[in-house]
């Protein structure tokens, strides 16, 4: 990680998925940045150590499915911020690997609810706040996998397409108010969230990179932080892709 330093001075941030893989990794560079940072994440323990480790000045534990539970912790830290500057929202799973015919229901729902109507509840309860202060920076966590799709991943496709589609939306929205709001499409990096995936599938997924290797994460990273940074001025509603050439549009 090559830290930039007092790029984040006096900017405060809420990173979703904050305890573990492309959230903590954020997380940890928006604070040597010289941001203050405030993480959400339904892995309690993973939180307490990581917010002793980077020095998270708040840690909330909830699921971001929950849209109450995602308002109250909005509020709290914001007050325990002042304001926030900076929404990264990286928190979600993969689901089951299946086709479509055998794909499990429940699993299609936890899939949805986190990785798209979770990620809106978090937007929509932090975007007031921006709105007060004419400043924002919004990066939304999407996928490759939301432009081309993924054999046996329909649910986890679909709900990175949403979140494209929904961020290009708000990014016009928002243009002219002081905040910014693009999606970022990474391709499969090494990362916690490989272990809910069969080896066979990241196989497939590494096997579509004409790079030929997995991302890490750092590099993804990299690329948020410049999203979420005052630098990204004149790109709002958009993507931004970190897939070793998987995907060019």
């Amino acid at each position: 990680m090559t830290a930039f330093a007092g790029r984040f001075s006096g900017r405060t941030a809420i990173v979703t998925g904050g305890a573990s893989g492309l959230g903590r990794a954020v997380a940890a560079r928006i604070v040597a940045e010289g941001g203050i940072v405030a993480l959400w994440d339904r892995n309690a323990e993973a939180l307490a150590v990581t917010k002793a480790n980077i020095g998270a000045a708040d840690v909330r534990a909830l699921d971001v499915s929950d849209p109450a539970a995602v308002a109250e912790a909005a509020q709290a830290s914001i007050a325990v911020l002042g304001r926030v500057d900076v929404l990264v929202c990286s928190a979600g799973v993969t689901g089951p690997t299946s086709a479509v015919e055998t794909y499990p229901i429940e699993g299609w729902q936890q899939v949805i609810d986190i990785n798209l109507n979770g990620l809106f509840y978090c937007n929509r309860a932090v975007i007031p706040a921006m709105l007060a202060n004419s400043y924002g920076r919004i990066v939304n966590v999407a996928s490759v996998a939301g432009k081309e799709g993924n054999p046996n991943a329909s649910a986890y496709s679909a709900s990175k397409a949403g979140v494209i589609g929904f961020t290009k939306s708000l990014g016009k929205e928002l243009a002219g108010k002081g905040i910014i709001a693009n999606a970022l499409t990474p391709a499969t990096f090494e990362s916690p969230i490989l272990q809910q995936l069969p080896q066979t599938q990241v196989d497939y997924m590494r096997s579509k990179i004409p790079m030929g290797r997995l991302g890490e994460v750092d590099e993804s990273a990299a690329m948020i932080c410049f999203m979420a940074s005052e630098e990204c001025s004149f790109t709002t509603a958009s993507t931004f892709d970190t897939s070793g050439g998987r995907t060019t549009f």
